[in-house]
């Protein structure tokens, strides 16, 4: 692990920006930084936490996540993005990160903490499953156009 991590919220517009490059890591697709800023905007209305590793004053980790409820688990987190830039994958910042949306989880007295993975990522799958996740069932997506 990179000496000197700091987690915490993401709440200023320039933190957003500062976190573009990274969060376009997992989500390549992401166009530009505006229409990035915008969505975060939107999301966050919808209960939405964007949480930041920092190391040596650059963000290196993003963990985004929302408090849920429904029938199924009751009160839960869910993780919709996590993501570790590149050169600090497995030095233990995403371990970091999502424990850190699991405290969240706790401190607001959910029932279950849920992320979803893709099925061809392999090796997210393990590191989920080495932090006590269990995959339960599979996520069925149609594109609505």
């Amino acid at each position: 692990m990179p000496s000197q991590v700091e987690i915490k919220n993401i709440e200023s517009g320039a933190d957003m920006e500062a976190s573009f490059s990274v969060m376009k890591e997992l989500r390549p697709h992401l166009s530009d930084c505006a229409t990035y800023i915008a969505m975060i905007e939107l999301q966050r209305t919808q209960g939405y936490r964007l949480l930041a590793a920092w190391c040596d004053g650059a963000i290196v980790g993003l963990a985004g996540y929302r408090l849920q409820d429904n029938l199924i688990y009751g009160r839960f987190i869910y993780v919709d993005d996590l993501v570790v830039t590149a050169s600090l994958q497995r030095t233990g910042c995403g371990e970091r990160l999502l424990q850190a949306a699991r405290l969240q989880a706790i401190a607001l007295h959910c029932k279950h903490f849920v992320l979803d993975t893709g099925l061809h990522m392999m090796l997210a799958q393990r590191f989920y499953f080495r932090q006590g996740l269990l995959a339960q069932g599979m996520h069925f997506v149609e594109l609505i156009t």
